[in-house]
């Protein structure tokens, strides 16, 4: 676990721009103390040189401004009582009424034991207050340091949208030394600690305080940057004559290349800034997706994605990344933010575990929740587009297709499987399921086709930048709409497809 304990001070420090932390706290209010507990709290103060368990405020980073509560360990481990727990509690209220993002840094042992059930039910109202900060569609991040555990862990520690701890951090519900006390025996080791959790998907990532001022600058600037396509950005093809008329197989053979460039390299090469996330948040982490807050020439959104680079044959979605592409729904909603999704896998899993965690259902789940989504919505099919796992990612406003992507039930050699018994005709059954680009813009199944020359993967860079422009290109368009122009006419496109004009 990590040694010294970083105070709320020298976090705030580390954290803000230099000089421009303006404290929102005011003398605490009284909580009708004994006088044993008085003695207390006033030793506590002295201490740690402050008069609560948290200090609250507002600052700027590189400019932009951003509400502040931190913990401070050294005032009774940082436990929250009602004075404490009033002070978060006002901070929040008016971060949400100044329409400010906030950063919560808690440390703290969880409820004080010295105001007792009172003390423990506090954690309510201040879940409460973040969850209408939230649903003012305003950021709300949390970096947990070492150590958080119990009812602060249980409530305003796990309610960020993006959420880092202190390497080596002790995060967790029980504290280890309460766990041994009631039950004899030590917590199992490892598992209450930053780097085991964020592995797990129950936070986003570890962090050190170092880097913790460059992560919130990067969420800031998806956040709170307007949004507008950069000029020279182009949009994808739209003329079903522009798009090479190729052979199917020749698609399907070039997607599969391992040199193609997946949404990684997207990343890497076509966003301005980038906040990678990971996990659902509720103990799932599947190594085939991505998610990141990202901004790609002017425009921010939240990716989700398939990852090329994290699948393979033993290797592929299961009913967590679905549920991971769900928060990333949700975290749209909630940032007011596009969502952008990358549509580029071999298929979903087949396996005993995928099916008794419910993998058809969450399919089912994420293309009704992307069709109702409230927020504009890209989905682009970047190489491989296999059964399932791939239409859960596809019902959006617009939908764009790499030159050499595709779109089919099966991979063409399961589909010759069922039809021919064998996996010789999967070329013809390419052909004759329409598979290619061409065909799918050809049915309104996408919006646009981005070209390649003649490869995605002999001109990778170029390719993703391309990729990177279209998106813009068609979030600046979606954004002049209606949210229930835009919604109605999705519901209309897909109600539409497949029938005649």
């Amino acid at each position: 676990m990590a040694g010294s304990k970083i105070s709320a001070r020298e976090f705030i420090d580390s954290v803000l721009d230099e000089g421009s932390f303006v404290s929102w706290d005011t003398t605490p209010v009284d909580v009708g103390a004994d006088e044993a507990y008085r003695a207390e709290l006033a030793r506590a103060a002295e201490r740690s040189g402050v008069d609560e368990s948290v200090i609250t405020g507002i600052g700027t980073v590189h400019g932009r401004p951003i509400a502040i509560i931190a913990c401070e360990f050294a005032f009774l481990a940082g436990s929250i009582g009602v004075a404490a727990s009033e002070r978060i509690v006002s901070a929040v209220e008016r971060a949400t009424a100044e329409g400010v993002p906030l950063l919560a840094s808690p440390t703290s042992g969880g409820t004080r034991m010295q105001e007792g059930t009172l003390a423990f039910v506090q954690m309510v109202k201040i879940a409460a207050a973040v969850a209408a900060h939230k649903a003012a569609h305003l950021g709300y991040l949390v970096y947990l340091r070492n150590p958080t555990t119990g009812g602060v862990f249980a409530s305003w520690g796990s309610l960020g949208h993006i959420t880092a701890a202190e390497p080596g951090a002790l995060v967790g519900f029980l504290g280890p030394r309460v766990y041994k006390a009631l039950y004899h025996e030590e917590f199992p080791p490892g598992v209450q600690t930053a780097e085991n959790l964020s592995a797990n998907g129950v936070i986003d990532g570890v962090a050190p305080l170092e880097a913790v001022r460059r992560l919130v600058h990067r969420t800031l600037r998806v956040l709170v940057e307007p949004s507008s396509p950069d000029e020279g950005a182009e949009a994808a093809l739209t003329d079903i004559d522009e798009v090479p008329d190729v052979p199917a197989w020749q698609s399907v053979i070039l997607s599969r290349r391992p040199e193609r460039p997946g949404i990684r390299q997207l990343l890497r090469h076509a966003a301005s800034a980038q906040v990678p996330l990971s996990g659902t948040g509720q103990g799932e982490a599947d190594k085939t997706v991505l998610l990141s807050l990202a901004r790609f020439r002017g425009v921010s959104c939240v990716l989700f994605g398939q990852d090329r680079s994290g699948q393979s044959a033993a290797l592929t979605m299961g009913p967590g990344a679905l549920r991971e592409a769900r928060r990333a729904m949700r975290l749209a909603d909630e940032l007011r933010l596009p969502l952008v999704l990358v549509i580029d896998t071999l298929g979903a899993s087949l396996s005993r575990e995928a099916e008794e965690k419910g993998l058809a259902p969450e399919i089912a789940r994420c293309i009704a929740d992307l069709v109702t989504l409230p927020t504009p919505t890209v989905s682009v099919l970047l190489g491989q587009g296999t059964g399932g796992g791939a239409l859960a990612l596809l019902p959006a406003d617009r939908v764009l297709c790499a030159q050499n992507g595709w779109l089919a039930p099966l991979p063409p050699e399961g589909a010759s499987a069922i039809v021919h018994r064998d996996t010789t005709h999967a070329p013809q059954m390419a052909a004759a399921q329409g598979v290619r680009s061409r065909d799918l813009l050809r049915h309104g199944i996408v919006d646009g086709v981005i070209p390649e020359f003649p490869d995605a993967t002999e001109e990778p860079t170029e390719f993703v930048k391309r990729v990177g422009a279209a998106v813009a290109v068609e979030l600046g368009d979606l954004a002049s709409e209606s949210a229930d122009t835009r919604y109605a006419r999705r519901l209309e496109r897909y109600r539409r497809l497949g029938l005649p004009d």
